[in-house]
């Protein structure tokens, strides 16, 4: 009698247990090209061939790095890595970095329209930080790593 007494008593049971709403956005994501267009000029990068990024996403933070695919070896070594909050509301994606290692883009908001096709992220905005002069339209193509 006494153990139907606990049981019963238990918290929560399979079928009453709350469902985990992930954000659709939550995993690993790899940039494959980045377009930047700005004052007329467009530059295409294609982020498969000498240089890897990533954007790791949870509920609440995102997280990005890069570096070059040739360990730092030769003229092309780099390395930049940031990260932040975000904020999404249907495609209404916001970016405010937190941290960066181009330290003069700290404390910056970023605004972005999101796609979301199976697989495919489209992340696309304006960057804009009045100080360094920047002021452009900045098209991501991502694929969620598996």
């Amino acid at each position: 009698m006494v153990a139907i007494i606990f049981a019963s008593c238990s918290n929560e049971t399979e079928s009453n247990k709350p469902e985990a709403t992930a954000k659709p956005l939550a995993g690993t994501w790899k940039l494959l090209t980045g377009t930047l267009i700005e004052k007329g000029d467009t530059v295409v990068t294609d982020y498969t061939k000498d240089v890897s990024f990533i954007k790791i996403i949870n509920d609440s933070h995102f997280a990005f790095l890069q570096h070059d695919l040739k360990q730092g070896k030769d003229s092309s070594a780099v390395f930049v890595a940031g990260g932040g909050t975000y904020t999404l509301k249907g495609n209404s994606y916001a970016e405010h970095l937190e941290y960066c290692t181009a330290r003069n883009w700290e404390g910056n908001d970023f605004h972005f329209k999101i796609e979301l096709k199976n697989d495919t992220l489209i992340q696309s905005g304006v960057e804009k930080i009045e100080s360094e002069g920047i002021d452009r339209m900045n098209i991501e193509k991502y694929i969620r790593v598996q």
